[in-house]
């Protein structure tokens, strides 16, 4: 019971958080501002543009509660500098400053009426709401100032500069938070698109070993057939058991690899470009390069870029190469990685300045079970990666060749176009 009671004491802490941070952030941030009206009374500051993006990246609980305790934040405020800085009354700043908590207040109660949650992926009516919201929290602050100040005339140049501010302020509101949006959304995808192309490498190494299996299966239970022929059935039996203790490892890596093939599938609906995949490949490698304390150079070079339908596949080939070149360079070095238009193909380069690959091993580099990699312990890699990119490769009908020499190595790979580029669907 008293876990409970302090459990939710701890999420209304929480939940309050959000709110003081805005309504305290507003308040001190309101006080950079301009003033174009009438002396010190009524001001465009930076509080509505924070107020704004502030219950955008971090929604609250209450839209109307936030408004309200957040306008209060301000008049309080305001009050307190005119009671320390100045010899202004209280009653009179108390006049002065109250018209700005209906701003605040206007705004945040209309946004809590047509619920903020539903418009943030449609910026354009965002902006539009914001823009109405503010002009009516503007407008009524600016009536109540006349009305308090005893002044009767409000001419039209003041009411189109309250809807050219609301405008500008809130469509630019809006292009911050769509920026931070899409840069979250991109950061996402290219962790996805990472994760996706390691699970795709493992599928296909997984598919190898259900079609050894599977052999293994045939040829034991050819085994059983020919011991039950010459009457040996006690060896018959084990034979048969060995036949289908197999057959049940493979049913059980044939699961695995349907969930590993539709976790690694992309949605159809995410757009991602050749470029792209560079991009991550050689931002992704340069955290790598900087995890094992080298200074390595990175340049890329795209002189052909179209929308790709196989970006899981691309990103397994040039991490692995990548990560090799990455690997191979010995302090200090540079990776040119390219991507051009020859013929039909599309031909991707990466050279690296690592110290290459004897000569002699150049026929066997892409066999399974090669390596030049060793642990501490003098332990061997497991030696898939060059022959898993082959195998990536020839399965987009493409071709893979190297050139290695004591100044580094390049790796050419050559891709019928057709076959990575995303086909546009007609309708």
């Amino acid at each position: 019971m008293l876990s409970t009671y302090i459990f939710s004491r701890n999420i209304i802490r929480i939940k309050w958080v959000p709110l003081f941070l805005t309504a305290i952030l507003t308040a001190f941030l309101s006080e950079v501002k301009v003033i174009p009206f009438y002396g010190e009374d009524f001001r465009f500051g930076l509080g509505s543009i924070t107020f704004f993006l502030l219950i955008l990246i971090f929604p609250p609980v209450s839209l109307i509660r936030t408004g309200f305790i957040t306008g209060l934040t301000v008049v309080c405020l305001r009050i307190c500098e005119d009671l320390v800085f100045s010899d202004i009354s209280f009653l009179l700043s108390i006049e002065n400053h109250f018209p700005a908590f209906l701003y605040y207040f206007l705004f945040a109660l209309g946004f809590s009426v047509i619920n903020i949650n539903t418009y943030k992926a449609s910026p354009l009516l965002l902006g539009a709401f914001a823009a109405c919201f503010e002009f009516i929290g503007n407008s009524a602050e600016h009536l109540m100032r006349y009305l308090l100040t005893y002044h009767s005339n409000i001419n039209l140049q003041e009411w189109l500069m309250l809807s050219g501010v609301a405008l500008l302020r809130s469509y630019f509101v809006v292009g911050i938070y769509s920026s931070i949006t899409i840069s979250e959304q991109k950061k996402r995808m290219e962790e996805m698109l990472e994760v996706g192309s390691e699970l795709y490498a493992e599928t296909l190494y997984l598919q190898k070993s259900i079609d050894h299996i599977e052999q293994i299966t045939g040829s034991s239970h050819d085994l059983y057939r020919k011991l039950k022929k010459h009457n040996l059935s006690e060896l018959g039996r084990q034979a048969l058991l060995i036949a289908q203790e197999i057959h049940e490892v493979k049913k059980d890596s044939q699961r695995i690899l349907s969930g590993l093939a539709k976790i690694s599938s992309q949605k159809k609906s995410d757009s991602v470009y050749l470029s792209d995949v560079l991009g991550i490949v050689a931002a992704s490698n340069e955290k790598y390069s900087e995890l094992l304390g080298k200074k390595i150079i990175f340049h890329l070079k795209t002189s052909t870029d179209f929308e790709t339908a196989q970006q899981i596949p691309l990103l397994a080939i040039l991490n692995n190469l990548t990560a090799n070149a990455v690997e191979a360079i010995e302090g200090i070095g540079a990776i040119d990685i390219q991507a051009m238009n020859k013929s039909a193909n599309t031909v991707i380069i990466v050279k690296d300045t690592g110290k290459g690959i004897a000569k002699e091993d150049l026929p066997i580099i892409f066999e399974p079970g090669y390596t030049t990699k060793y642990n501490d312990h003098g332990v061997a890699a497991t030696g898939i990666g060059l022959s898993h990119v082959q195998d990536i490769v020839h399965s987009l009908d493409g071709q893979i060749n190297i050139k290695s020499s004591a100044n580094g190595t390049i790796f050419n790979i050559h891709i019928p176009t057709r076959n990575i580029r995303k086909r546009v669907e007609s309708n």
